[in-house]
């Protein structure tokens, strides 16, 4: 959800510079359309609290001048006038909110009509904030439960994994196609999708296809590659601490685990990233699992965009929403010995106002970019010189804990049950 004040190009007005033509008057356009913004909203507000206001002083002022006139008389007005008096209030209530109503809708649809979803969501929340501040008692109970992170909503599931295996024992079909071209898929993903991978960049180590994402102007990518000289769970604890990225990726400007889950060892990570000047930043806020096979001898890491309370958008940094990371790894013998193939399904809409082909150029250059620093980056571990978690070891002892301690309690309530029986 984008700030009201921010330009809708998501420019760094601060740093960037002069453009010319079309383009210079569109941006300077839009940057007075999104500034102006805050100035309408105070009006609305300050409108709408007029309205409300005038309402009930009038309820008010009639409802006092009945019973002054009743007063006056010495005596109470007859009950078929207090009947009539009162049917005559709530109709011009019902009539005043009726006219509250059609007018909220009209402000609404000019709204949809003037600003995007985003800059609406964003009115939208300024204008809640600014009621909950005004009545922070009764919104002390919305607030606790909205500041819950739904983890059973949000998880990924053991089926989200299984596909992304699929996936890798399908990858046969993509090495068909030996030059750029049109590859085939399996019968499942055709259904799903309708449209077939395409071969953009063939090297030693790896191959990258694309295919059109439906209904958007987007690619979802797909590199296959292999590497000999390191071993599969070094690879796979690099790609795991954040604490090493932070070292080895100088793109990134902050990268922490905001939550976990001891149940299933998923984590929600934010991570902000820089972009190309002179663009603002990007944060990403996504959920991720891995699971490791041992009988099957395999590994894989999902990761997909999500919300969570905890961390909101920042005025200076767009937030990528639709995100989603796959990365499966089948090593050659084992996890400890040198050599794996993996497969890494990508897509994201890093919300640009580039055209298609900008942003294609852009990924297909920046994959292999990020793969070798993140094979540089497991290099180095493997020769010791800078140490790293070990995952697989931690997710292998805590789920050893967790089987000792069900174990221990269906003993102990079987001990419970057995005396009260014996009772």
């Amino acid at each position: 959800m984008l700030s009201a004040k921010r330009p809708a190009l998501m420019l760094n007005s601060a740093r960037s510079k002069p453009f010319s033509g079309l383009y210079s008057h569109c941006l300077q356009s839009a940057c007075s359309s999104s500034h102006g913004q805050g100035r309408r909203e105070a009006e609305l507000l300050a409108a709408w609290r007029r309205q409300v206001g005038s309402a009930l002083r009038w309820a008010l002022g009639f409802l006092r001048a009945g019973w002054s006139a009743a007063g006056a008389s010495g005596a109470m007005a007859p009950r078929g006038e207090r009947k009539k008096m009162v049917s005559i209030l709530a109709s011009q209530c019902s009539y005043v909110t009726g006219q509250r109503l059609r007018r909220a809708q009209q402000i609404g649809q000019l709204y949809n009509n003037l600003y995007s979803e985003r800059s609406r969501r964003s009115l939208f929340t300024n204008l809640w904030r600014k009621f909950q501040s005004r009545h922070s008692g009764s919104g002390k109970l919305v607030v606790a439960f909205a500041a819950v992170f739904m983890w059973d909503e949000e998880k990924i599931h053991d089926e989200e994994l299984q596909r992304c295996v699929n996936d890798f024992r399908d990858v046969d079909s993509l090495m068909e196609e030996k030059q750029p071209g049109r590859a085939p898929v399996s019968s499942e993903e055709h259904h799903q999708h309708g449209n077939v991978w395409e071969l953009v960049m063939d090297q030693c180590s790896f191959r990258l296809w694309r295919r059109p994402i439906p209904g958007t102007h987007l690619y979802q990518y797909r590199v296959y590659g292999t590497y000999t000289d390191v071993t599969p769970r070094q690879f796979f604890n690099v790609q795991l601490d954040t604490e090493y990225r932070k070292k080895w990726d100088e793109l990134v400007i902050k990268l922490e685990v905001v939550e976990r889950d001891e149940a299933s060892g998923s984590e929600v990570v934010h991570w902000v990233t820089h972009f190309p000047y002179p663009m603002y930043s990007r944060d990403y806020l996504y959920i991720r699992r891995y699971h490791v096979d041992q009988q099957n001898n395999t590994m894989v890491l999902l990761s997909r965009g999500v919300e969570h309370p905890h961390v909101p958008e920042h005025p200076n940094c767009v937030r990528v929403t639709s995100y989603e990371s796959q990365m499966v790894i089948k090593p050659h013998r084992s996890f400890d010995e040198n050599g794996f193939d993996y497969l890494l399904t990508y897509s994201d809409d890093p919300q640009t106002v580039f055209p298609r082909y900008c942003v294609s150029w852009m990924m297909s250059s920046g994959m292999p970019d990020f793969l070798n620093k993140l094979h540089a980056a497991a290099v180095r571990a493997k020769n010791m010189e800078i140490k790293i978690k070990d995952y697989i070891s931690v997710r292998s002892s805590e789920n050893t804990e967790t089987k000792q301690l069900q174990h221990s309690e269906r003993k102990d309530s079987s001990c419970n049950s057995q005396q009260m029986d014996y009772a």
